[in-house]
């Protein structure tokens, strides 16, 4: 078992985040498409549209934490895509951000970041975002469960954190 740092942990949780991206993809894969962009009552009226919120957000996030400008354009507004676009995107999008968190060092985990946006600006550490950025994908990805079990999908996957590192890793 590896020693258990900052570094290690942080590059552990965006490991994590994308294998449940990645899982939560593949059981969608096998759903009827229909039921995929079916509204229902929720912050993200459809399956594909809070997929398409969780990789909006990534990458805004991977922005700010690489201090380039984030992006102000946001797919859910002007996604026209295909639907195995967004599951190609979200799990990519969750690939680069893994692989860039796993590049730093604690140091770089600990410098503060900022970025503007015309609805919000911030300073806090790179560690502090990250964790939002992690934590906010968890929350859409337990909505994603909720909205399927509301379209009659009841055979979800096990995408908890503890599952993870015990069972998975």
């Amino acid at each position: 078992m590896t020693e258990l740092t900052l570094t290690t942990f942080l590059a552990d949780l965006a490991d994590y985040n994308r294998w449940a991206n990645q899982t939560l993809v593949e059981w969608l894969k096998a759903k009827p498409v229909e039921l995929l962009d079916q509204e229902v009552p929720s912050s993200f009226p459809s399956l594909q549209k809070t997929l398409v919120h969780i990789w909006d957000t990534q990458r805004f996030w991977l922005a700010v934490l690489k201090q380039e400008t984030p992006p102000t354009s946001f797919r859910l507004n002007g996604f026209h895509g295909t639907l195995n676009e967004v599951f190609f995107g979200i799990v990519e999008q969750s690939g680069e951000l893994a692989d860039y968190l796993r590049s730093l060092t604690e140091a770089e985990l600990k410098e503060e970041v900022s970025f503007v946006t015309p609805w919000v600006a911030g300073t806090r550490s790179r560690l502090e975002f990250t964790q939002h950025c992690l934590n906010h994908s968890t929350y859409h990805r337990g909505q994603v469960v909720t909205i399927g079990r509301n379209l009659g999908l009841t055979d979800a996957p096990m995408t908890d954190y503890s599952f993870y590192f015990l069972v998975v890793k």
